[in-house]
Order: structure tokens, then sequence, then C-alpha cells
């Protein structure tokens, strides 16, 4: 198998429709990326007549949130672009072996870019896999692909997961927990993890995409019933 930096460079493909629903295949394996717009709350965003924020953490780092003292509730935002693979697809009729036997959330796969410049929202970014987290999301399993951008100026520093523990520190435990417990402040129960809680290699989460770029592939042609998704 190529490496991440190769696959990513020749894989890549702008696109303008999302996963699972466009029928034209224009890449093997599915590594440009529509991002969301990533935001770093601050007081400053928040302050509004009807809230009283209280500040937990200090600004702009990774345990940096905002309470409304009225509703109770945590006001903040993922640090990071947050985006998905086109032309994947997480199959909820495939129980999953390795992750407890958890079955698909009937999404494209998600992406989670730790590189330093803040994406726009419908950015298409060429990005490499590093690493893959196994959340189990009110019992569906919800992969989170960590990436980087070919662009970012770590780029080629980072191959793989032991390199963004090396010179992203703490990143992946802030991205772990932050997806635990985002759901806490709507009354959810915190979100798990399988694969023993930790990240796996570049080399599990290429399978990931490649997996699930198969099971999109499949739904696209007709093979797997697509329920409530449309493929117009």
């Amino acid at each position: 198998m190529a490496t991440a930096a190769t696959a990513s460079a020749t894989a890549a493909t702008r696109f303008t429709r999302l996963a699972g629903v466009g029928l034209r295949r224009t890449a093997r394996l599915p590594t440009a990326v529509r991002f969301q717009r990533r935001v770093l709350a601050t007081t400053a965003l928040l302050r509004t007549a009807e809230l009283r924020p209280k500040e937990q953490g200090l600004p702009e780092t990774l345990d940096y949130r905002v309470f409304s003292s009225t509703a109770g509730a945590a006001r903040y935002n993922i640090n990071w672009n947050y985006g998905l693979f086109p032309q994947t697809w997480e199959d909820p009729t495939l129980a999953n072996t390795d992750v407890e036997g958890a079955f698909g959330d009937n999404d494209p796969v998600d992406v989670v870019e730790i590189g330093e410049r803040r994406a726009n929202i419908g950015d298409v970014l060429k990005v490499k896999p590093l690493a893959a987290l196994a959340m189990i999301d009110e019992g569906e399993l919800d992969w989170k692909i960590v990436a980087i951008s070919l662009d970012d100026p770590k780029a080629s520093l980072v191959n793989d997961v032991d390199d963004v523990e090396k010179h992203f520190p703490g990143t992946l435990t802030a991205i772990r927990d932050w997806f635990r417990d985002y759901k806490i402040p709507d009354g959810k129960p915190a979100n798990r993890f399988g694969l023993g809680n930790k990240p796996t290699s570049k080399e599990y989460a290429l399978k990931v995409i490649e997996e699930t770029n198969e099971s999109w592939e499949k739904l696209v042609k007709r093979n797997i019933p697509a329920g409530e998704l449309s493929l117009a």
C-alpha cells in the first residue's frame, strides 16, 4: 500500500456533493475533505444580554470552555478543522467485530484535521491520514480519522500516530476527550471509544477509509439498501 502521503497526494479529489449521493467515482481513495469552520469560542463571542458566561481553563488552550450560568450549558466548539471524507459511508447494517460489534452510523467518515490553518466552510483539503479513533456514539460506530493537511508546515514531520504525539503533544487525548464529552451539556451520556480507548496506527486508519469507500461504492451501485438515504 502507498504511504499515507502518497495516497493523499494521488487520491485526493475535488467534489461538489456530499459522500453517498454522487454517482461519479473520480478517485480510488477519497482523501479530499470538506470542512466546517473551526471556531474557538471566547467570552467576547458569547457575551450577550441574555448570557452570563463563566470561563473555565485558559483562553486559546485546548481545555478552555465557556459556560452559560443561566442555562448551565457548555458553550464551546471544536478546536480543530472538522469535516468528512467524500465517497465513504459507515454501513449501518455492518457490525464491526473489532469494535464491540457496533454498527456504522449511516454517515460519511469524519475527519479531524490538526494543522495550523483554519479552514473555511466548504474548503477541500488534501490530507494525510495519521490515526483513527473508534468512537461509539449511542451504540453506533462513528469513526474519527485524525489527519493533517499536506500544505501544513509540519506535514512532512508527521507520518503516523507516534509522530502526532511528538509534534502535537496532547492533541490525540484532547480530541478523544472532546468527542467523549461534547454531548453531555445536552443531557446525553458521554461517548465511548473502542480499541482500548486508544488511537490506531496510520495503517489501520487507511484500512477504515478503504473499507468505508467500498461500502459507499456498494451503496451507490444499489448493492446495499439505501434506506432513508437519497441517491438521486
